[in-house]
């Protein structure tokens, strides 16, 4: 049992996956960044000096005036700023990803067409073998 996980954890696959999901975890970090510090702050100057992160519904009856200190008071609270950044994060993300694919697989080659395996009879044009001299359905001789 232990040689054949040591197969399976060996195999290529599973050393590939274990790269990607940790390089995917810092490109996740790198682009969290890029939303919460470099394109939320000009868009909430745009939008009147708003912050997405303090953006929040307040379910308590209770006045707030951030939304860690609404957390910290243990109110319950919808945060849907926070939620507006983490769905930047899923497009832009997501985005990249598209880009990386598609540059992949332009990068791949197109497996060249097999070759024809048959050929038309001239006189019914039905599919015959390409190395048949007769047509099998009108005994016609082929070229």
């Amino acid at each position: 049992m232990l040689k054949e996980f040591k197969e399976f954890a060996l195999k290529g696959n599973v050393i590939d996956l274990a790269v990607a999901v940790i390089i995917g975890g810092a490109f996740g970090k790198i682009v969290t960044s890029f939303v919460n510090d470099i394109l939320m702050p000009p868009m909430g100057l745009l939008l009147g000096k708003m912050d997405f992160t303090n953006l929040f519904i307040n379910l308590s009856g209770k006045e707030y005036p951030s939304l860690k200190a609404a957390r910290d008071a243990g109110a319950p609270v919808i945060s849907y700023g926070v939620f507006i950044n983490t769905v930047l994060d899923f497009i832009i993300v997501a985005f990249a990803i598209f880009l990386v694919i598609r540059q992949i697989n332009r990068m791949k080659k197109e497996p060249a067409p097999a070759p024809p395996n048959t050929k038309e009879c001239g006189f019914c044009f039905s599919a015959i073998p390409i190395r048949a001299t007769r047509c099998p359905q009108c005994t016609s001789e082929l070229k």
